[in-house]
């Protein structure tokens, strides 16, 4: 089990550390610095005349900086520490840290400050999955500099750390003998810089995708930020702090991509810090009435790297988008299918999901004519290539059976689709959500295709077919005797019948027959799958229920945020209020962040969300879940000249004041509050709304 480890990040470039701030190389947990999926520090330790530090305190400045109070040794109540080191560490144009130490006694003393540095230049997969490296390192020494270096082939890292202080610098780190007089100090900076090979012959910083940022202008970049964003004002503080908490990790995970000219969401931290088609959607979705610059480039960018050819290593097809883009080692040898991969069979249809959704918000008509190609490659795709049993469902199997993944949903763990008896279902699998995207794609490709692309016939012919699509998925997929929907058909077309969280995306979708939204609405808020903090992924009923299983029981708040927009939608807002409520509550106990997932116990067992023990934290669609969360609260709706509002607040909270919210109509003011009546029955909301300039 891996100790306490804290987190500083800019984009996909991050440190983790212990809690006096250093680096000890783990063979299977990421500590160290990373960048663009390699690890350029894997030792990075501070010791005062031989010996480590310990922690005193820490402040957290902000996601790119941190500051530590040590002192060598344990004091005691008996002897105080007469040396104390403040140990301060960045991210900007590059990874700095700033040392000050001082002198607390009456005589001068002799200190010797040592950094051991190392860099293993592992691909994250290779940590992951316990690979060794097979290039070369080397090291090289200069006046106040280290430079660390990893070749193998064209493939080349390297590490260059400085001082701004004379060192000793040997093969392993650098050493600083000083002498501090009687309270006298004495300050230092290092700076790591991180390089990969351009793989012409040249070399480039990392950091130039930022543009070579300093600290403050990260600073000023996140202060715009998050001016920019609706300002919100709310009787409930934990929804106060988890908004600001999620605006501020969203911020945080914003990466330039060397394919991409805006910053693009990033997934989550410490494994999946880089693009992915399904994440980087629905952060998007998430986050539109809140932060909608994050969607043009995620839409560009997906539709520049859509897929135009059959190869089954990397599972590309012509109109598909992406699962995931890695830059390391094992991407660039093909040892992993990652540059792209991609293996997942909801992006495509969610892709024209949001950039429907997109236009509805911004009323940007020119980007929905302009990637019209790339819309209708991947509405093209759903019935030419998804439809892999010709039943007129979309359905996924593994055509890398090397390394690539088996469930290709957003649960896609190798034991997250099963019956309720536990055997796994053959391949291909069509689970049950994936058809709601169809339907959805299909109804909204069609709205662009008549709106804007001027093709009424094609336009029709989508109707058409999300008509027949609704109709056959309600025959198939209907379970009539338990009152669910299944979770997948196997091969054969039989249901797979396990009870899960995925049909709540069927009520995001609108594929839902009305008679048959209120057994679903039950069924997810009913004590097999609703933890009283939010819906479990599986029902405990189902014989793979684990509660800290990853897709098999535990929680996930982007889940659970999809699930309150479907509710919603079905005007279930009682339903949508106590998830929103759970996952809110739950915040709390995270300091306001939301982590990837939680456990599945029951909140009456627990008292506390328990925390799932390797969730990304942040992560990029949990932060969006806040905002989500908060948009189905308040009943946010777009329209072509205002937005609409029509609040719905859980018990806990009395007030929601959502200031200059931008779209379409320009920025708008959305207000929700509760009115107790003196009959004592459940109080009830009401609205007022304010346009913008």
């Amino acid at each position: 089990m891996i100790d306490k480890t804290l987190s500083i990040l800019d984009g996909n470039t991050f440190l983790v550390t212990d809690v006096r701030g250093d680096v000890v190389m783990s063979p299977d947990f990421p500590t160290g610095l990373f960048s663009f999926d390699t690890r350029f520090l894997s030792t990075w330790v501070l010791r005062v005349n031989g010996e480590r530090l310990n922690p005193l305190s820490r402040s957290d400045l902000h996601f790119f900086e941190t500051r530590f109070f040590l002192v060598p040794g344990r004091p005691t109540h008996y002897v105080n520490a007469k040396i104390s080191v403040i140990r301060e560490q960045s991210i900007g144009a590059n990874f700095v840290e700033r040392l000050v130490v001082l002198n607390h006694d009456i005589e001068p003393v002799d200190v010797s400050v040592r950094i051991d540095v190392d860099a293993d230049f592992a691909d994250i997969f290779e940590i992951k999955e316990h690979q060794p490296k097979r290039g070369v390192r080397s090291v090289s020494r200069g006046d106040r500099r280290l430079h660390l270096r990893y070749e193998r082939d064209t493939f080349r890292r390297d590490t260059i750390v400085s001082s701004d202080k004379p060192a000793t610098v040997d093969d392993g780190g650098m050493t600083f003998d000083i002498r501090l007089e009687p309270h006298g100090r004495w300050d230092a900076e290092l700076q790591v810089e991180p390089i990969i090979n351009r793989g012409d012959g040249g070399s480039a910083s990392v950091w130039e995708a930022y543009r070579g940022r300093i600290r403050p202008q990260v600073r000023e970049e996140l202060e715009n930020w998050i001016d920019r964003a609706p300002r919100l004002a709310s009787d409930y503080e934990p929804l106060t702090t988890a908004y600001k908490r999620s605006l501020y990790d969203l911020a945080a995970m914003r990466y330039a991509s060397l394919t991409a000219t805006s910053p693009i969401p990033t997934a989550g931290l410490p494994w999946f810090m880089t693009l992915f088609g399904r994440d980087s959607i629905f952060v998007s979705l998430q986050t539109l009435p809140f932060a909608p610059t994050l969607t043009p480039p995620v839409l560009r960018l997906l539709s520049t790297l859509q897929g135009t050819v059959f190869d089954d290593f990397r599972e590309e097809e012509p109109g598909k988008i992406l699962h995931e883009f890695r830059y390391g080692e094992s991407a660039a040898f093909e040892e992993q299918p990652h540059s792209p991969y991609y293996g997942s069979a909801d992006a495509t249809p969610l892709f024209v999901i949001l950039l429907d959704e997109y236009e509805r918000w911004s009323g940007d008509v020119q980007t929905v004519r302009d990637l019209e190609p790339q819309a209708r490659a991947a509405l093209n795709w759903i019935d030419e290539y998804g439809d892999l049993s010709g039943n007129g469902y979309v359905s996924y199997w593994r055509r890398n059976t090397r390394n690539g993944l088996e469930n290709q949903c957003w649960k896609d763990s190798w034991d997250a689709i099963s019956y309720r008896d536990g055997r796994l279902p053959a391949l291909p699998r069509a689970t049950c959500e994936l058809q709601g995207y169809a339907y959805d794609a299909k109804v909204r490709g069609a709205r662009m295709a008549r709106e804007f692309w001027n093709d009424h016939v094609y336009a029709d012919q989508l109707e058409r077919e999300a008509a027949r699509l609704r109709e056959r998925f309600n025959r198939d997929f209907w379970l009539e005797e338990e009152g669910y929907y299944a979770l997948a058909l196997d091969p054969d077309g039989k249901p797979v019948d396990a009870l899960a969280s995925n049909m709540g995306h069927l009520l995001w979708s609108g594929i839902v027959e009305p008679e048959r939204a209120r057994s679903v609405a039950d069924h997810l808020l009913g004590p097999r799958l609703f933890s009283g903090w939010g819906v479990r992924t599986l029902s405990t009923a189902e014989l793979r229920y684990n509660p800290v299983g990853y897709h098999v029981g535990a929680v996930w708040p982007f889940d659970n945020s999809i699930i309150a927009w479907g509710l919603s939608r079905y005007g279930f807002r009682d339903e949508a209020a106590r998830i929103a409520d759970g996952m809110i509550t739950a915040s709390g106990y995270f300091d306001g962040r939301l982590p990837e997932a939680f456990a599945g116990y029951e909140r009456s067992l627990t008292g506390y969300p328990v925390e799932y023990p390797t969730a990304c934290s942040p992560q990029g669609w949990s932060a969006g879940a806040t905002l989500l969360l908060l948009r189905t609260m308040l009943g946010l709706s777009p329209y072509p000249d205002h937005l609409a509002v029509d609040p719905y607040l859980p018990a806990s909270v009395g007030r929601i004041e959502l200031l200059d919210v931008p779209g379409r109509w320009g920025r708008a003011d959305a207000f929700g509050r509760r009115i107790h009546r003196g009959d004592g029955h459940r109080s009830e909301p009401i609205a007022r709304l304010t346009q913008g300039d």
